[in-house]
């Protein structure tokens, strides 16, 4: 076990106290979530939370205000959403979700369900910190992007680069191997970290990522792969290579209503849960797509690229968070409300001279990620301007 500080990463069974209460976190590996699964949730956020579900920058969902914890459990582990009292917190996996429907170049969805039985399989990896990320890159470039502790990235249809600490390795990996391969290096991974506590990721080991590469003892080559700009969120109508279509929808701010989530799961897809908090309804014949656009979008889901909900994003602020200095939600809903808002591609210099400005004057221009403390959580990858509370108002960095 580590010594020192613990993993304070939550779960199912072991609850976060936030200041509104306990929060639990569940795991959805790939980011995927039945239609009866999704169902479950709605009903423990209703029945036994705040009435909402959180969508998390990986793929994962957290329920606030849980009222009854033994309750939850009982019903994740009925619907298959809680396979492991062990391991719970370690399935952490993210994967480019448009794999195999749209684009890429390998599928790698396939890879998700083997990836978590292996690590539910071995014992030891219950001990990997809850913070580290495996990823699962079709070649598109999307959730590579997420910089993850250990990850493969298509290079072939039957070929991925390993990457370590977000970078590409050089190592090779057949599809048949990249799941052993992932796994060996999450012992590799454990080996390094030893006892010592605050090494949750593998970049926050002394080249940790060249010592993992050395212990897998595999051949490297001298190619790595690009990793180009962050990728665009999924939004709206999408074709699917097979003549269906998915829908992908943001949820404003990454809390999904019940309810909401109930009419989604009535549509019978697979749905898919992104590391940008957004959805993907996926397998949707064209009729089907029409209606679910005409009965979801006036229940607030983002079916327009050029909503300005999706230039923002925020931390849970008061008063889920007690560190948070101000209601930072209700902030930054009132400034897009408002209609506070210059396109998503402007370049305006925003509030130049002006170190601490009232939230009531705050324009939204391009991506802003509003935090009620210079922790600044929830924070997303890329260009994003921090729009971050004082005592006296927002400060613009």
């Amino acid at each position: 076990m580590t010594r020192g500080v613990p993993d304070s990463c939550p779960g199912v069974l072991r609850l976060h106290e936030a200041a509104d209460g306990p929060l639990a976190r569940v795991r959805l590996p790939g980011g995927r979530v039945e239609p009866g699964q999704l169902q479950v949730l709605a009903e423990a956020a209703r029945e036994v939370g705040d009435g909402n579900i959180e969508l998390t920058s990986r793929g994962n969902v957290q329920l606030r205000q849980v009222r009854d914890a033994g309750e939850l459990t009982g019903r994740l582990e009925a619907a298959g959403l809680l396979p492991s009292q062990t391991h719970e917190r370690v399935r952490n996996i993210v994967a480019s979700p448009l794999s195999g429907r749209i684009g890429g170049i390998a599928d790698v969805h396939a890879l998700v369900p083997a990836l978590d039985a292996g690590l539910l399989a071995a014992p030891r990896l219950a001990e990997l910190p809850g913070r580290v990320l495996f990823t699962l890159d079709d070649g598109r470039g999307d959730v590579s992007m997420l910089s993850g502790d250990i990850g493969v990235h298509a290079t072939g249809t039957e070929e991925f680069a390993l990457l370590l600490a977000g970078r590409d390795s050089g190592i090779r990996v057949s599809a048949a191997d990249a799941v052993d391969v992932m796994l060996a290096a999450a012992h590799g991974f454990l080996d390094l970290r030893g006892g010592e506590a605050g090494r949750w990721r593998l970049h926050e080991i002394d080249n940790g990522a060249e010592q993992v590469a050395e212990l897998l003892a595999l051949k490297r080559g001298t190619d790595r792969v690009e990793l180009g700009a962050a990728q665009d969120v999924p939004i709206g109508w999408l074709d699917q290579d097979d003549g269906l279509a998915s829908l992908g929808a943001g949820v404003r701010l990454g809390s999904l209503p019940a309810r909401t989530a109930e009419f989604i799961a009535a549509i019978e897809r697979p749905v898919f849960v992104t590391p940008w908090r957004s959805l993907v309804i996926t397998d949707l014949a064209e009729w089907a797509a029409e209606q679910v656009v005409r009965v979801l979008a006036p229940m607030d889901l983002i079916f327009d690229a050029n909503s300005p909900w999706l230039q923002v994003s925020a931390c849970a602020g008061r008063p889920g968070c007690a560190k948070s200095l101000t209601d930072v939600r209700a902030d930054v809903t009132a400034a897009v409300e408002s209609d506070r808002v210059l396109p998503a591609e402007s370049n305006q210099p925003m509030h130049q001279g002006m170190p601490v400005i009232d939230a009531d004057d705050i324009t939204v221009a391009g991506r802003q990620h509003w935090s009620g403390c210079d922790r600044r959580c929830g924070r997303p990858r890329g260009t994003v301007t921090d729009i971050v509370a004082t005592e006296t108002g927002y400060r613009i960095d």
